[in-house]
This record gives structure tokens, sequence and C-alpha cells, in this order.
């Protein structure tokens, strides 16, 4: 028997809630910057306040959107030899975040600002994993102008692996520069849209906002049908009510207003049921991305999305520890292991800590580690005949040698690897061989391991046509202007809003 969901709402908590959403969306609304984004929701029924700028969604509007919500879809690597499924009754993980600093142990401090080398290196240690299905523009190297970020990550993206790569959408400019470069890579536009390969990351903002640079990149995202996040992250006490119900019926909301919105750029674009939600630490005033609440909203979530039939995201491996400690251990497990018990079907931020703004490699391969042991877990147990073994027991139990024990029976060299996860950095040697074999912790392990990954790693090549093209586009994107963004995506001089510790750079 498999390991049964997590259910933390019951099946009239659940209406209870979309109903509270449907009131939000139907009375107060939703705050859309985008003036092109308000006149499509007008065209479609809903109600425009062209003072406040907020739309009321009507009922029938989001229930007919929905309809064309997709609930599963593939993403795949750029030559196509990889691929995954997403779908709502599996779970798949991934790594996503903001980290700034990157774990240096040779740096007095423990840390670093991050580089592009760091992107290129743990875009390479992703590539290796067993478990962890895609990367993302995870880190942010201080050494590339803001502008050419994208660009710069997606070129590096081609080079070193063979599976999916996500990026947020900062805009109409730059989501369509890199649906260009991919196009690029990958054979043209209709063979990007038809098997995606980009994983695209909507963030409204809470409470009840949908902020024009995400929506304008939403709109390129889901024109060309590559999968998107549409995950706010409310802060229970401060941007979002206090109460895990309360926080639940704002964020669900919220989703829906941007699922309703993808689909009125195109009906059938793929669209992930998403999270960032966390608590509000009510001592200091900081988030709390580690507590258990964060595993409950994630939960709740999870249900939520089955209700409305559409594949879910959620956080996991998430921590709020600045250092490698049994804070950080038991934090990334219980929100990781909570949201793989509530069925979320795609759970990302592998790798990172302090709240996702740092990054370790030796995380990256430690959270892999426990996927496997999570999804051991979920094959549960298997009972019949042959796994119970009777005709074995009896031998093992009246064998007459001493010390008879199952080790080399053949029933034991049958079902070994099948019943048994068998981790490799996780140590389980006795003190003695322990001690012999250099007295490494785990994430001694992890970053020898780390070492191998890099050392032997082979680069991707691009054909030299290609390359040429592709780099004629970066050095066109790396030509542009602050206003020219500014300009084109309808936005005010002091609207730009960065990740934490992002600085913007006019030059390299």
């Amino acid at each position: 028997m498999k390991i049964n969901k997590l259910e933390v709402l019951s099946k009239d908590e659940i209406e209870t809630i979309h109903a509270a959403s449907i009131k939000l969306l139907e009375k107060v609304g939703i705050k859309v910057d985008a003036p092109d984004c308000r006149q499509l929701l007008k065209d479609n029924g809903a109600e425009v306040d062209e003072h406040s700028n907020f739309v009321k969604f009507p009922e029938i509007l989001v229930k007919e959107q929905l309809k064309h919500v997709p609930d599963s879809f593939k993403l795949y690597g750029r030559d196509g030899s990889f691929s995954f499924e997403v779908n709502t009754h599996s779970t798949q993980f991934g790594t996503i975040g903001t980290p700034v600093r990157i774990y240096d142990p040779s740096n007095k401090r423990g840390y670093r600002k991050v580089v592009l080398d760091d992107n290129i290196k743990q875009i390479r240690i992703v590539d290796s994993t067993e478990n962890i299905m895609a990367s993302h523009i995870d880190v942010w190297p201080s050494d590339v102008k803001y502008l050419t970020v994208h660009t710069e990550c997606i070129y590096v993206w081609a080079k070193n692996t063979r599976k999916p790569y996500g990026g947020g959408c900062y805009g109409r400019v730059a989501s369509k520069d890199m649906i260009d470069m991919m196009s690029l890579l990958v054979g043209g536009e209709e063979e990007l849209t038809k098997r995606p390969r980009m994983i695209g990351f909507m963030n409204p903002t809470s409470p009840l906002h949908l902020p024009i640079l995400m929506t304008n990149g939403l709109e390129v995202f889901a024109k060309y049908k590559q999968p998107t996040i549409v995950a706010p992250e409310a802060l229970a006490g401060t941007s979002a009510p206090v109460t895990m119900a309360g926080l639940l019926a704002q964020t669900n909301a919220e989703i829906l207003a941007g699922i309703v919105v993808a689909q009125l750029y195109n009906p059938g674009a793929p669209v992930f049921f998403g999270t960032v939600s966390h608590s509000t630490d009510m001592r200091s005033g900081n988030s709390a991305i580690g507590s258990v609440e964060t595993g409950l909203m994630t939960a709740g979530i999870a249900q939520l999305a089955r209700f409305y039939n559409i594949p879910s995201r959620g956080l996991g491996a998430v921590t709020d520890s600045k250092c490698f400690d049994i804070q950080n251990g038991l934090e990334r497990y219980q929100t990781l292991m909570l949201a793989a018990l509530a069925g979320i079907n795609y759970i990302t931020c592998a790798g990172t800590y302090e709240a996702t703004l740092a990054e370790a490699l030796e995380l990256v391969l430690i959270d892999d580690e426990i996927v496997g042991m999570i999804n051991r877990a979920f094959n549960g147990i298997d009972v019949n005949e042959d796994t119970i073994g009777l005709d074995v027991i009896e031998k093992v139990a009246t064998e007459t040698k001493p010390g008879a024990t199952f080790l080399s029976e053949k029933h034991t060299r049958n079902y070994m690897k099948k019943e048994l996860y068998m981790p490799t950095l996780m140590n389980r040697n006795r003190r003695t061989t322990w001690r012999k074999k250099g007295e490494k912790d785990i994430i001694m392990s992890a970053s020898e391991k780390v070492e191998q990954i890099l050392k032997y790693f082979t680069e991707f090549e691009i054909p030299p046509d290609m390359d040429k093209e592709i780099k004629a586009f970066m050095k066109m994107v790396g030509e542009r202007t602050y206003d020219y963004f500014r300009e084109a995506e309808g936005m005010s001089a002091d609207s730009v809003t960065l990740p934490d510790g992002i600085e913007i750079r006019e030059d390299k």
C-alpha cells in the first residue's frame, strides 16, 4: 500500500475557501496595473474601475476560463532527449529561488556574492542529479548587467544541461528575449511551443495585485505555451491574514486571477497552481519560510489545486537557517516532506538556505538524496506472497549453521534495491571506519562529490552558426537601456522591484 496524501482541509472547508475567493474576486477584485490586460478582462465581462485599476472578476468568467487549463503537460531539455511530465497525481522536484549569495568556505564569512560561473556550476550539478528535474535562473550573478541576466543564463543553460530551465516573467521584453533565444536553440518557435523547454514564474503581489511587469511577462509565456507558475508570496500576518484560512482564501483569489488572465491570453496555456506563501515571525517581523505553517499552507494549496484539477507547485527544502546546522536540516526536511505528503506536483527550492537568498551546491546534492528517500517512502509497502517470503524465513530460521542471516539469500538479492533506498552521502559506517575515512560530515562528502562532478563535466556543443546568431542577439540585448525597458513595459522610473540583495548595474 502506498502512503495516503496529507489533507488539512475537508471537502466542505475547500468549498468554503473557494466561495470566499470568488466573493473577493467579485466584490473587491484584483488590482491590475497593465492597461491592456484590464481592457482584455473588460472585453470578457469583467468590471473595471479605471481610477483604482481594480478589476472585478465575475464567477462565470472564472469558471469558463478554468475549463481551458490542461491537467498535464511535458517539459523538455534543449535537444529533447530529456523530458518529464507534470500532472495532477505525480510529484516532481526542481530548484528555484533568488539567491544572491553562495556558500564558499574559503571566504571568511563563509559565503560571497554570486557570479556567472556559479550559475554554470549550479546548472551542471542539477544536470547530474537523479531526482531534480529542472533548474531555473536560481542564482543572480553580480558580475552581469541586470538587463542581460536572462540572456546570459539562457546561454549557459544551453551549454550545460540536458534538462529544462526556468525564468521569471520579468516583463514583456525580457520574456520575449528568452523565448527568442530558446527558439534559436531548439529549432524555432513552433518546436518550442509544441515541446516547451521553459518554466515561467509569475508572482502576484499580495494582497490582490497583479503588477505590470509580471503580467506583461505572463502574456508572453502564455502565448508560447511555456508552463508558468502562478504563485503569490503572501506572508501570514503582514501581506495576508494571520489565519491560514484567510491566507488561503486571499491567495486562492490571486492565483485564480492570474490563471484566468493566462487563459484569456491563450486558451489552453499550461500553468501551475502555485504558492510561495509562508508566515511572519511575530517576534522579529521577518519572514519564516522554514516554519511548520509553510507546510500547512502548501498542503492547503495542494488540495485547492486538485479541486480545480490543475497541477500544483509548492515550496520544499526551505529554511531560515544561515548555516548548515540542525535547524537547516530540520526545516528543509519538514517543508519538503509536508509538500510531498500533501501531493504537490512540482516541489521547488532545492539547494537553497537563508530563506532562499543563499545557495549551496552541496545542498543540491543533499536535497536530491532526500528526495530519493521521500520517493522510496511514497512507494509504500508491497505485500504479496513473494515479498513476505515465508519460505526464506523458514530456511534461515531453521538453519543449523550458527550465525545464519538473510544476507546471502536470493530473496535478499532480488529485492534489496527495490525495497531499500541506498544513499551515497548519508554516512552509515561505524565510528572507527568513519574516522579512518577522514571523519567527514555530510557537507564535506557533498563538497567532494561536487568537485568530482564539475571536474569531469563536458559542455554541450552549440553549432558554430547558431552560436554566432545567439551571440549577436545577446549583443543587441546588451545595448539596450533602462529607459528602453521602462517605456516598452509602460512603467514609471521608480516602479521596478528587484529580488532582495540584487543591485542594478548599468555596466559590467
